[in-house]
């Protein structure tokens, strides 16, 4: 028992044991000797680690207290130092834990699903595209021979207009199969989800509303039995989902039943449906992968002509991330590592230099009789209520500054918009401030250590350049210009191919554009002719607007296409290099009105554009790009030959110059325009043109609302939605993009002005600590250059390693970035010696003041002071 009454003294702190662990050793030993019995003991001991729990815990109090009490005394004396430090603490802190609630949310934490872990997505899979969407007949197929699946569920994004609730409203509809909500485990909060029995084609039209649209359009009133009105059929509400259920998109707004008629299953090449499945428990990923393939195997057998080399492409739902998002944000947490890494040897700066003043003060305490624990014990404590003061002010930027950068996550994610801080993210900044305060306040604090000794009482000129504690601010200073050349390199790079995307030509007009948003509700719009004279008449009306040019339809704009991707076929032709869903035998689609091509500033190369004699039951034509014609009918005349494409044969009646449809950063494709006229009564209801575009020498306020009044009087149902100018749609492709440079350019220019101050810190510091051995240098005849001289180098030389390092370590950065560089690459010279340049010129800023004070001092004064 005798042993572990010494492990219960070291509960206490040192000072105390040293005063009082002899007559408490005696104590406890009288008490042991006149316990009796086995219960005496017992009861002793008992006692005796009670007490020493409360008690030491009260010691340990006592002398917080004090510690406190004398920070905050000796922390008033240096108010300048106190703001210093809790400034640079809250930059640090702040930056890293607004990036990482970023990053947590999107790559780091688990889906908001029960048995998150066993949710997967499913695509069919062809060489050319590992991820493409279901057709209905093979997620019938797949659905029903897979044993390693608990649940398979599909859908498709089904935006609908939604009337009779006001101002009619385009909405973010989904249409799911029956069993989506119980794959996600979903429970709604108010009403019941939708289930199998909602798919019955006898069942009753219902929707479940998200608590967005619920909130917005009905105010949070009671809403279960209430019917809506989607593109023209009443929808009974039977739900109402929680506010963080937002699956499969952020901005969801209302959820109804996927029904598939017998039409639907005839072609395995109607590529629509996303798979979303739960793993059978205790089936593992890989396992139900095997079984897949396996099944595409046999669909492949039982059906060549359509599913030749389709094979089945699964990933778990949490890595459902978009590779250049997953980028763009692992790249912004190592930039903010970068910007904490500086901050914090900053701070580790700022505490040695204020160690190395208050050295006498230590020692004066030591030699009082102050402990070496009891002083490092106050160094870490005062160090830790800095982190703690810059970490909550840290929190609060964060907080504030998060909302601002929900357009780095994309909207496809099934993520909850990055909010206020929450208790994982309130946990980091906690982490985030302790190893700020310990980790980088033990070097200061074990400097004075040393300093407790009475040797610091003599500390005069020896305190100069070359000790071990002048070594280590260099060290401090060498790692934040590496730290900032790392910086300076990557979001320099991403700049530069930021720039260049910037730059592509679009291949249309973006100036003097405006798109208008009007989907006609299908319902009540199937044939082709009513459709028609609606956008006559909108056409028409638009064209007479003054200052208004050309005006058109289209069903998609560019840019803003997800898929559209259909075989073609050349009468006559064998294909090669795949079957018509793989590549070289594709093209995207668009129906456009007449005059689409010379609103968008598309131009004509060849042939015509589409007019009033292109309708139903004429010859069905088409305009292609030329990058069609040089896929499929290099060095021939393509006007009049003939190819399948959209269900029908279509005859090329023009061609127009190539576009970028799919991202500024993704080379063109080829592209064939089919006339509006031409849509099949009641089939192709993605293609139906909804996208009103219009080239006026101004777009403001009021050619809007003129635009507004001639849509509603032509269909009081039609609501009107985006509205936007081509460039902002251009912009809007590159907008995550700029905000990740953006940000880093942010952090760039904070960790210059750290690096910057760091090293005049230390420079500052050198010269006024080695006043004595300047003034002895110019008093034995120094030139006054010699001396400047000599404190450049010191500058130079740091600046030297710490930017060579960092020039190494933003290399390999840049080779993890690769992909986000378009064109630029990671070796990029001219990128590299702007960064040296930069952090040279910083260095030259830094060290000027400080090698002109040394040049200045007086030898006379300096010797004797010394």
């Amino acid at each position: 028992m005798k042993r572990v009454h010494e492990l219960l003294l070291y509960l206490y702190p040192a000072a105390f044991r040293a005063e009082y662990a002899d007559e408490m050793r005696r104590i406890v030993a009288d008490g042991n000797r006149q316990a009796s019995g086995v219960f005496g003991t017992l009861a002793f001991w008992l006692d005796v680690v009670t007490d020493a729990l409360t008690s030491a815990a009260g010691a340990h109090w006592d002398l917080l207290r004090q510690d406190l009490g004398y920070m905050r005394r000796s922390l008033a004396r240096s108010p300048g130092f106190v703001v210093t430090a809790i400034a640079v603490s809250a930059l640090g802190i702040g930056v890293t834990t607004t990036v990482f609630t970023l990053t947590d949310r999107v790559l780091l934490r688990q889906l908001p699903y029960a048995g998150a872990e066993r949710l997967v997505k499913l695509w069919e899979a062809v060489p050319q595209y590992s991820r493409m969407e279901l057709s209905p007949a093979n997620y019938r197929d797949l659905k029903s021979r897979a044993r390693s699946l608990e649940t398979f569920a599909a859908y498709y994004f089904n935006p609908v207009n939604l009337v009779g609730e006001g101002e009619p409203l385009r909405v973010r509809g989904v249409a799911v199969t029956g069993e989506f909500f119980v794959t996600l485990g979903a429970e709604p909060l108010l009403g019941r989800v939708l289930d199998g029995a909602d798919d019955r084609e006898s069942a009753e039209p219902v929707a479940v509303l998200s608590y967005r649209l619920w909130q917005s359009l009905f105010g949070g009133e009671p809403v279960l039995g209430r019917t809506v009105r989607l593109d023209g059929t009443p929808y009974e509400v039977v739900g109402v989902m929680p506010q963080d259920f937002t699956y499969p998109a952020r901005d969801s707004d209302l959820w109804t039943t996927a029904r598939f008629g017998p039409d639907d299953f005839e072609d395995r090449n109607n590529n629509y449906l996303y798979g979303l499945a739960r793993l059978e428990a205790g089936h593992t990923l890989e396992e139900a992968r095997s079984e897949l393939t396996l099944v595409a195997a046999r669909l492949e057998e039982e059906y060549p002509e359509t599913n030749q080399d389709v094979s089945v492409t699964m990933i778990r739902l949490r890595d459902d991330v978009p590779r250049d998002a997953r980028l763009m944000l692992w790249g912004l947490a190592g930039a903010s590592v970068c910007v904490l890494l500086i901050a914090c040897t900053n701070l580790a700066s700022l505490l040695l230099a204020r160690g190395l003043e208050r050295d006498k003060e230590l020692a004066v305490r030591t030699a009082m009789g102050a402990g070496r624990e009891r002083l490092v014990r106050q160094l870490l404590t005062e160090n830790l209520a800095l982190a703690g003061l810059g970490g909550f002010i840290g929190l609060l930027s964060a907080n504030a500054v998060v909302p601002h950068l929900v357009r780095l996550v994309p909207a496809s994610l099934p993520v909850g918009e990055p909010s206020a801080a929450d208790a994982r993210v309130l946990w980091f900044a906690v982490l985030v401030t302790g190893v700020t305060g310990i980790g980088f306040g033990v070097l200061p604090a074990m400097r004075g250590r040393r300093g407790m000794e009475l040797s610091g009482l003599r500390e005069g000129v020896r305190a100069g350049i070359g000790g071990r504690r002048q070594r280590l601010r260099s060290l401090l200073v060498a790692v934040q210009v590496m730290a900032t050349v790392v910086l300076l390199t990557t979001s320099g790079l991403l700049m530069r191919a930021l720039v260049r995307v910037s730059s592509q030509d679009p291949g249309f007009r973006t100036e003097d554009v405006l798109a208008v948003q009007t989907p006609v509700a299908w319902t009540a719009y199937q044939e082709t002719a009513r459709r028609a004279a609606l956008y006559d008449r909108i056409l028409t009306e638009t064209r007479a607007l003054p200052g208004v040019s050309h005006a058109a339809f289209t069903s998609y704009l560019p840019m803003e296409i997800g898929g559209g991707i259909w075989p073609v076929k050349i009468p006559g032709r064998e294909e090669t290099g795949g079957s018509g869903r793989q590549g070289p035998w594709t093209a995207s689609l668009r129906f456009v009105t007449p005059g689409f091509f010379a609103t968008m500033g598309i131009p004509l190369r060849a042939g015509r554009d589409f007019d009033e004699r292109d309708n139903g039951t004429a010859r069905y034509v088409a305009v292609v790009s030329e990058s069609f014609v040089e896929r499929f009918w290099p060095d021939e005349d393509p006007l009049g030959k003939r190819f399948e494409f959209g269900f029908a044969e279509r005859e090329v009646a023009g061609v127009v110059g190539d576009i970028r449809v799919r991202g500024l950063e993704r080379p063109s494709e080829p592209q064939v325009y089919l006339p509006y006229r031409q849509v099949p009564d009641g089939s192709l209801i993605g293609y139906v043109p909804k996208e009103l575009v219009l080239r006026a020498a101004a777009s403001g306020e009021t050619l809007v609302a003129e635009v507004r009044r001639i849509v509603r009087r032509a269909d009081a149902e039609l609501p009107v939605g985006k509205v936007r100018t081509l460039a902002e749609v251009v912009g809007e492709q590159t907008t995550p993009r700029r905000v990740q440079v953006g940000l880093l350019g942010a952090f760039t220019a904070l960790s210059l002005t750290l690096s910057g101050i760091g090293l005049y810190g230390l420079l500052a510091f050198s010269v006024s600590q080695r006043r004595g051995e300047l003034g002895l240098r110019i008093a034995l005849g120094a030139p006054v250059s010699g001396i400047v001289a000599m404190v450049m180098r010191q500058a130079a030389v740091l600046t030297a390693a710490g930017a060579s390092a960092g020039i190494a370590v933003g290399y390999a950065a840049a080779r993890g970035l690769e992909s986000l560089l378009f064109g630029v690459r990671p070796g990029d010279a001219p990128t590299y010696l702007i960064a040296g340049g930069i952090v040279a010129i910083l260095a030259l800023s830094a060290c000027a003041l400080p090698a002109l004070r040394a040049a200045r001092v007086d030898p006379t004064e300096a010797l004797r002071t010394e």
